[in-house]
């Protein structure tokens, strides 16, 4: 079994520009759902690596000083295929001054993509989107709907798949297995699938064999790196109550 633990966040990237994994316009998946779940050390070592121009497939794009929000402040991404960002005033500043692409998907189009891609799926038909601006410029065709009733138009849309992933689990064993910890489930597990390379930042590293194969969410086949590191659990938006 090669050895897939990594020491620092920024030892999983010390190689793959040789192996032409990271570079500029490259194609990074990146997991978790708002600053939950999300690869934050490995965000920072990719900015730190000065990688450029980078398309960044995210259901968000973190907040002005965490996640994602890190490599807008540096300029190192140049598109964004994202669900929602309304978090971000960074974001929004560089969108509505031309210096940002972005291609918004509905959010189950967005994990449908990202999935398809991971399945080796190169496109799909959907009805989300049909007679909106996510439709301006994709194919559409008419078919029966599912239940049998009369015909519905449906907007072709592409599968997703990355040079890189990066992903946040609570538990990885040594050869990869990933478990999860509730809403990170969401997009970890199909971005795991959906790169050619994928890293993994967890919690915690047990020995190969003490996770009960039932309890797996990503297989390890799918892994390349692991590395353990502290997360710090930030809240996006912190709600008390009056009392």
């Amino acid at each position: 079994m090669a050895n897939k633990v990594c020491s620092t966040p920024a030892d999983c990237f010390k190689d793959l520009a040789e192996m032409g994994i990271l570079k500029d316009n490259m194609m990074c998946m990146v997991g978790g759902f708002g600053l939950c779940g999300i690869p934050e050390h490995l965000i920072i070592a990719l900015r730190d690596t000065g990688v450029k121009k980078i398309t960044c497939v995210s259901n968000n794009a973190g907040v002005d000083d965490w996640g994602l929000g890190l490599l807008l402040a540096t300029k190192q991404i140049k598109k964004m295929i994202s669900s929602y960002v309304g978090e971000n005033d960074e974001f929004a500043r560089q969108y509505l001054n031309n210096e940002l692409e972005v291609e918004f998907n509905p959010q189950g189009t967005l994990a449908e993509r990202v999935r398809a891609g991971g399945a080796g799926i190169p496109a799909f038909y959907t009805a989300t989107g049909v007679g909106t601006i996510v439709a301006e410029g994709k194919e559409t065709r008419t078919f029966p709907v599912p239940n049998g009733g009369d015909e519905k138009e449906f907007v072709m849309e592409s599968g997703l798949f990355g040079d890189l992933a990066l992903v946040k689990a609570a538990k990885a064993d040594e050869f990869g297995n990933l478990v999860y910890h509730r809403t990170a489930r969401n997009f970890n597990p199909d971005m795991a699938t959906a790169a050619k390379f994928v890293i993994a930042e967890v919690d915690e590293i047990v020995p190969a064999g003490s996770i009960d194969p039932d309890d797996v969410h990503t297989p390890g086949n799918y892994v390349d790196r692991i590395v353990q590191t502290v997360s710090e659990k930030r809240i996006e938006q912190r709600t008390v109550s009056a009392s």
